[in-house]
């Protein structure tokens, strides 16, 4: 919701004469929900000595079904002749216990300050999202959904990244994204497979490589039809080198009345520190969205990983999700919603050693499948509030 002067100045205890060229807009997210999931493990790192243990089912409250929870404030300010200051802060919490997620940044999902030109774009610094990960928003049937979404294993754990300068374009259909990281931030602890430490905050004296991310993505839009193409690569800490993961990924999707189908392909390739490769897959997705009525729209998609190595095993099961979204709006602003997701050789969001056990370390919500277990079942009934 946009502010007025003099509601702004209260809100921020800024003085009115410093705001009063901006605009600047208060908005935010809040979504939880009752869970059930079975066969659920724990996270296997060295305080368990990397044993999941046995499966149970667990019933809990949790943040973030449909959208993660979150509050920011974004702001513009007309510079004349076409160009514009812009700024946007997003803090993301936990609505089941308040508390700050994304590691405990207080701007954890965004923070960044840039400037914009009508002809020639966007240039911003700071904390955001990967270019490749921008671009896959609107190619995601359940459009990067919280609690079920394979975004790890579709983006990678670094689909945001501190110390980020990046440039965003319009170019009638086309629409062009490019970013570097001077150090991601991605921080993740040892597991089984990988027993020490990866990522870290780079932007060490005399190491230029250690934690340094980049990618670019395209997205063509004409009528019903777009596609997308992208690239990533993260080059983290690994020991005392840096490894590289790398991704490259392109999508599609197609609007029929009030149906919408999309998918993509996306291809994957993991080295340590040594170039040894320690992982190799392609993922692939599809799916679609259905507005049966203005208010009722249902969603239904399809994820599948072929792992062909990881950690020098090349006979992994191939792990792969079904998942269904029913989504009821009594306004614009509030929802409430069915998700349910089951995935087979792995735990949901297709949670395993191959996504480094990135979604559940990073939302404390445990998605590891238990010891002997196959697969994992999740049904969650929540609510929704946009402001």
């Amino acid at each position: 919701m946009s502010l007025k002067r003099t509601a702004l100045a209260s809100l921020l205890a800024c003085p009115l004469a410093a705001v009063a060229q901006s605009n600047v807009t208060l908005y935010g997210v809040v979504d939880a929900n009752i869970e059930y999931v079975n066969h659920v493990g724990a996270v296997p790192t060295s305080a368990n000595q990397f044993n999941p243990g046995t499966g149970h089912d667990v019933f809990r409250l949790t943040s973030g079904g449909l959208s993660g929870s979150r509050w920011g404030m974004r702001g513009m300010e007309d510079l004349g002749g076409g160009l514009k200051a812009v700024f946007v802060l997003e803090s993301g919490f936990g609505t089941d216990n308040g508390a700050l997620q994304q590691s405990g940044r207080l701007f954890g999902r965004q923070a960044f300050v840039g400037v914009q030109d009508e002809r020639f774009g966007q240039l911003s610094l700071g904390r955001q999202y990967t270019s490749m990960f921008e671009a896959l928003a609107n190619f995601s049937p359940t459009a990067y959904a919280t609690q079920y979404e394979p975004v790890v294993m579709q983006s990678g754990p670094n689909y945001r990244e501190d110390n980020t300068v990046k440039y965003t374009g319009k170019f009638g259909p086309v629409a062009a994204l490019a970013h570097w990281s001077f150090g991601a931030g991605v921080a993740l602890p040892a597991s089984v497979g990988l027993p020490i430490p990866i990522g870290g905050n780079g932007e060490v004296p005399g190491q230029f490589r250690r934690d340094t991310a980049y990618g670019a993505a395209l997205v063509y839009t004409i009528g019903p039809f777009a596609a997308t193409a992208g690239y990533d690569q993260w080059n983290p800490t690994i020991g005392t080198g840096s490894g590289t993961v790398k991704k490259a990924v392109v999508g599609g999707s197609y609007a029929i009345g009030p149906a919408k189908i999309m998918g993509g392909y996306r291809w994957g390739q993991n080295r340590n520190a040594s170039d040894t490769l320690i992982q190799r897959d392609d993922y692939y997705w599809i799916g679609a969205n259905y507005q049966v009525t203005p208010a009722v729209q249902l969603t239904l998609e399809y994820s599948y990983d072929n792992v062909k190595n990881l950690y020098g095993n090349t006979g992994v099961p191939n792990p792969w999700q079904i998942s269904f979204v029913a989504d009821y709006s009594f306004s614009k602003r509030t929802d409430v919603y069915l998700t349910t997701a089951y995935a087979k050789n792995a735990g949901l969001m297709l949670e395993s050693l191959a996504t480094f056990y990135a979604n559940s370390l990073a939302l404390g919500n445990n998605y590891v499948l238990g010891n002997g277990q196959s697969n994992m079942l999740g049904v969650a009934l929540g609510v929704r509030h946009k402001f």
